[in-house]
């Protein structure tokens, strides 16, 4: 009998009152609206890594949702990902009250110079011992190109024209600056540093430009844990060649499916492993002790989602103004600067276009994912049967109401899974790279693209 492939689950959350599901932060029992108290983040660390999750995955966007309507006012009303706080704010205080999980940071790199970001990376892999991810995004809201004083985003595939050009020069800053041995910390000669293993940057890409040294030294894992989300066409090349890890989306098995094998197909292609890039998908997860008490559950969080607020959210990931719509029209595909994948999910790809109606329910097109409701036990059956369906290595699992959601998944559905011999049961010594993939070191892997320019470092 094979062995059953060990999972990887995220807590998926955001520094906003609201993420997938506007309105819930309404909620008797949620206490989202303290999304900008320290202690709602080390109370969830804490919650998380004694479910023994892999990783704390926060959601970021540079901007606000403003398609709907042409205006901000239904996603402000609603708290839909707005207001939000920066999210590498938060990792030092979660590391300092835990000493196992991982924190998955969406950053946006476009408004972010290489030269400070890696300053600002490497220091919280310093702070958290190596428990650092950054999930590489490019942004898609014209609300935020305006706020930077841009008339305009990039368009699509240009954003991951840029985005090659700024891992070369990233990689460069993190991994060929500093030789392995530059820092002494020699008290007796008095040499911290050693000069002359400490090596200029001269990049001179066709959107950024470095030439100087980095300003920190090599953290734990020198490069934090890749991960990456977009499967469109050329976020799947991006993904093949850079991304450890990237979370996708998918309403049907099939739709998932497709997408787990882009981008193993693409990793093949830019001379890495198929395994190499563990395919994480979104889920929403409500689980209970029985199954009454779960669809029950369902029923009293949908009365608290916000209409308006949700199809600001969707409007904005799809740049579709849903506003134009009525709730029985199916989602039109029109090309955009927004994610091209979740709606060619939910256009193209899918069995018939998603209604409008759809996408403000808890259902898998207003999910863009699985719904899975249930029991332990048949939550974990419907887990099996994505995994089973999908070749997809782990989830990242959606807050619905805080914190009984992620009490819920730690309390019910962590111990099931680990019965049936598809969760761990202690977590491994060492950084999140170490966790994740444990035949490998802290370092990025020789066929991943990063480790070419630690190896040639000069002398």
């Amino acid at each position: 009998m094979t062995q059953a492939r060990e999972l990887r689950l995220n807590t998926f959350q955001m520094a906003a009152p609201s993420h997938n599901w506007a309105g819930l932060w309404r909620h008797p029992r949620d206490n989202q609206a303290q999304y900008n108290r320290l202690r709602y983040w080390t109370e969830m660390a804490r919650t998380a890594e004694r479910g023994l999750l892999d990783s704390i995955f926060i959601a970021d966007v540079f901007g606000i949702y403003d398609v709907y309507g042409h205006s901000a006012d239904a996603a402000l009303r609603a708290a839909a990902q707005s207001p939000s706080a920066d999210p590498a704010m938060l990792v030092s205080a979660m590391a300092l009250v835990t000493g196992h999980i991982g924190f998955g940071i969406t950053s946006n790199l476009t408004y972010d110079h290489p030269f400070s970001f890696a300053r600002r990376f490497s220091t919280l892999d310093h702070l958290s011992d190596g428990r650092l991810g950054w999930n590489i995004v490019t942004g898609y809201l014209e609300s935020g190109a305006h706020g930077m004083g841009l008339a305009q985003s990039r368009s699509h595939d240009e954003r991951y024209e840029a985005a090659e050009d700024y891992m070369r020069a990233i990689y460069q800053l993190w991994e060929g600056s500093w030789e392995e041995e530059a820092v002494l910390r020699d008290r007796q000669s008095g040499i911290f540093t050693d000069p002359s293993k400490v090596h200029m940057v001269d990049h001179d890409g066709p959107y950024y430009q470095v030439h100087a040294r980095a300003l920190a030294e090599p953290s734990p894992q020198r490069t934090p844990v890749l991960y990456q989300a977009g499967t469109s066409r050329r976020g799947r090349v991006f993904a093949g060649r850079h991304a450890e890890a990237v979370f996708l989306n998918g309403q049907t098995p099939p739709i998932a499916a497709q997408a787990v094998r882009a981008v193993r197909e693409a990793a093949q292609a830019a001379g890495r492993a198929p395994h190499d890039v563990l395919a994480l998908l979104g889920a929403t997860v409500i689980v209970a002790p029985t199954s009454a008490e779960a669809h029950d559950l369902k029923e009293e969080y949908r009365r608290h989602l916000d209409v308006q607020g949700q199809l600001a959210l969707v409007s904005g990931w799809t740049g579709v103004d849903l506003s134009q719509l009525s709730p029985d029209d199916a989602l039109p595909f029109v090309r955009s600067n927004a994610i091209q994948s979740t709606l060619e999910n939910l256009t193209i790809r899918a069995e018939a276009p998603a209604r409008v109606r759809d996408l403000i329910d808890f259902s898998p097109a207003g999910a863009r994912g699985p719904v899975l409701v249930g029991s332990p036990a048949e939550v974990a059956d419907q887990i099996e049967a994505w995994v089973a369906a999908t070749d997809v290595d782990g989830f990242n699992l959606v807050r619905t109401v805080m914190p009984e959601s992620l009490e819920a998944i730690v309390d019910l559905l962590v111990p099931e899974l680990q019965s049936r011999g598809l969760f761990k049961t202690r977590y491994r010594e060492g950084t999140l790279r170490e966790k994740l993939f444990p035949s490998g070191s802290a370092y990025l892997p020789a066929r991943h693209p990063g480790a070419a320019y630690r190896q040639q470092a000069p002398h």
